[in-house]
C-alpha cells in the first residue's frame, strides 16, 4: 500500500497528488489518502520554512519558480505561484476530505480544491469557495461544512498530522510505501516507482 499524507495548500503536493495516481494504478497498488495540516508540522518540527519564506535567496527563489512551472507543464496542470492568498488556511478543506473519505469522494473533492486554489486562484479558506467546489461536484455544501466542523474530523486531522511527524515526516506530501519506506515530494516519484518494482519482483519470487 501507498500512504499519502497531504495538504492541499502545497503546490508540490498538487503535483504529487496528480502524478502518483496513475503510478499506483500501473502497479495495482491502493493509496491510503491521509489529510494533514502541513502548518502543524512546520510549527512543531520544521519552523525554518517560515524563515526561508521571509528571507529567500533570490537566485534560488527564481529557479524554484521555474522548476515548479516545468513540473506543472509536464503534468498538464495550471499552478499560479504565489496565489493571491499564500500561505492559506486549508483546515476546513482538509477536514472536509476526512468527512468524504468513507463515501469514496475524498479524491475528487481534493482534486477540485487543488484546482480552484492553484489553478483558479481562489481562497480555499473561505466557505463560499468551498461551496463552489461542492456545487461542481454535486455535494451539499451546508451538510459537508457542518460535518467538517464536528469534533471527529478535527481529531482525525490532528491525529494524521501527529502520525506523520511521529513517522519522520517534515512536510507535504509525505509518502510511505509498504509501511515504513518514506519519501518526500513530487520529485521522489521515480524512487517510489523503483520501490514498487522491487516489491513486485520480490512478490513474484515468493
Amino acid at each position: 500500500m501507498i500512504e499519502f499524507f497531504f495538504d492541499c495548500s502545497s503546490p508540490w503536493t498538487y503535483l504529487a497528488f496528480h502524478n502518483i495516481q496513475p503510478l499506483a494504478a500501473e502497479f495495482g497498488v491502493p493509496i491510503s489518502w491521509r489529510p494533514i495540516l502541513v502548518g502543524g508540522i512546520f510549527n512543531t518540527i520544521n519552523p525554518t520554512v517560515y524563515a526561508a519564506r521571509e528571507r529567500p535567496v533570490p537566485a534560488k527563489a527564481r529557479y524554484s519558480g521555474k522548476d515548479l512551472q516545468d513540473w506543472a507543464r509536464l503534468a498538464g496542470l495550471r499552478i499560479r505561484m504565489p496565489p493571491s492568498v499564500f500561505p492559506v488556511s486549508s483546515v476546513k478543506a482538509m477536514r472536509a476530505c476526512i468527512v468524504l473519505a468513507p463515501e469514496g469522494r475524498l479524491v475528487e473533492f481534493a482534486r477540485a480544491v487543488f484546482e480552484i486554489y492553484w489553478g483558479e486562484d481562489q481562497d480555499i479558506s473561505q466557505d463560499r469557495v468551498l461551496s463552489e467546489v461542492c456545487a461542481r461536484l454535486g455535494i451539499d455544501a451546508g451538510v459537508l461544512l457542518e460535518a467538517a466542523a464536528a469534533p471527529e474530523p478535527k481529531a482525525q486531522l490532528r491525529a494524521n498530522t501527529d502520525e506523520a511527524i511521529a513517522r519522520g515526516g517534515f512536510g507535504s506530501p509525505t509518502i510511505f510505501v509498504g509501511g515504513d519506506d518514506m519519501y518526500f515530494g513530487n520529485d521522489r516519484l521515480p524512487l517510489i516507482r523503483a520501490a514498487l518494482e522491487r516489491a513486485t519482483t520480490a512478490g513474484k519470487r515468493r
